[in-house]
């Protein structure tokens, strides 16, 4: 971990980001990290779950050759 700084979190959200750390064997850095990551992953989903607009049906179904 290169350079750190402090965020403000609340007592109880500290506890358990600090129990999810110690029951996965990692730092709280590492375990912070894993769930930004999937909360992005989340949110990409959602995105690649809504219905296509027409435009981009029709880009996808041009002919590439």
């Amino acid at each position: 971990m290169g350079e750190t700084t402090t965020i403000r979190i609340s007592r109880k959200t500290h506890a358990t980001v600090t129990r999810l750390a110690t029951e996965r064997h990692e730092t709280i850095d590492e375990t912070v990290s894993r769930a930004i990551r999937a909360l992005r992953q989340d949110s990409m989903a959602r995105d690649l779950a809504t219905e296509l607009t027409d435009d981009e049906t029709a880009w996808l179904d041009a002919d590439a050759g």
